[in-house]
């Protein structure tokens, strides 16, 4: 276990160095500064007075989630892409002559030296997205004087499903040494592929006669990770205060991820350098 902490630190050292991450990070701060800006500025009772001007009583709460969402949902989606951009070259790098043939001569194994190189990654992933929702956060709250930290559960949910496609470009950059097809694939998953299966699972399947095409794409859609939910409904749920109210996506999405990542320890403990 110490070797995966060892390996975890190295990985964050090695991050802390990327270029892309510190523009990663300089967008998050350009971000929470403009909102500190502009919500500077704005008038609550004003705010409130419009919210309110279809006649319906829409409490502090709503008003506050629907804002904290409304900055959130956007740049966490352009967040988690640039994440899989800046991220996916680790392994490929680690896999390097020289750079493998170091690593292996020290007293690790290598199942210990993938999963600390994963969790480092996705550890440093989930600081810069934790700082981003805290920020967001905490300039809202302080101008409502409305305090939910539920809201913060956000960057956990948006963790897991870079955590997930992290662990799809992982296995890819161990069988090609690359990383271009690894990326590919997360961000057709990400971007067309699990909103075109929850689509269809939601809408489509009633214009579908054929019950074998039927029970083909109902099985892609939970086979695939589901990060169209996790982006979608279980975000805005748990920023209304209502928790997850369905667990199917994220049970599916970690028995996923959870498999991909022992075939990736089981293919790097046979391959040769």
């Amino acid at each position: 276990m110490n070797n995966i902490f060892q390996i975890i630190q190295f990985t964050i050292r090695e991050a802390l160095a990327r270029k892309v991450f510190i523009f990663f990070g300089a967008i998050i701060l350009f971000v929470l500064v403009g909102t500190l800006l502009v919500f500077g500025l704005v008038d609550i009772n004003t705010l409130t007075s419009a919210a309110n001007q279809s006649g319906q009583n829409i409490m502090t709460r709503e008003i506050v989630s629907s804002l904290e969402l409304l900055i959130v949902t956007p740049l966490a989606n352009l967040g988690l892409l640039l994440a899989i951009f800046s991220s996916a070259s680790f392994i490929p790098i680690m896999l390097e002559k020289g750079n493998i043939d170091l690593l292996l001569s020290k007293p690790i194994s290598r199942a210990q030296l993938l999963l600390g190189k994963y969790f480092g990654v996705v550890l440093f992933v989930f600081l810069n997205i934790f700082f981003f929702v805290f920020g967001v956060w905490l300039i809202i709250s302080i101008k409502f004087s409305y305090w939910d930290a539920s809201f913060l559960t956000l960057a956990f949910v948006i963790t897991f499903a870079f955590a997930v496609l992290y662990a799809l470009i992982m296995l890819f950059g161990v069988i090609t040494k690359n990383s271009i097809l690894g990326m590919m694939i997360a961000y057709l998953i990400f971007l067309i592929i699990s909103p075109l299966l929850l689509l269809y699972k939601e809408k489509l399947n009633e214009f579908v006669t054929s019950e074998l095409i039927d029970t083909i794409l109902v099985g892609f859609y939970f086979i695939v990770p589901q990060t169209a939910e996790l982006m979608g409904r279980i975000m805005i749920d748990l920023a209304m205060g209502k928790g997850i109210i369905n667990f199917q996506p994220i049970i599916t999405s970690l028995l996923f991820l959870i498999f991909i990542l022992g075939f990736s320890v089981s293919l790097f403990r046979r391959k040769d350098f």
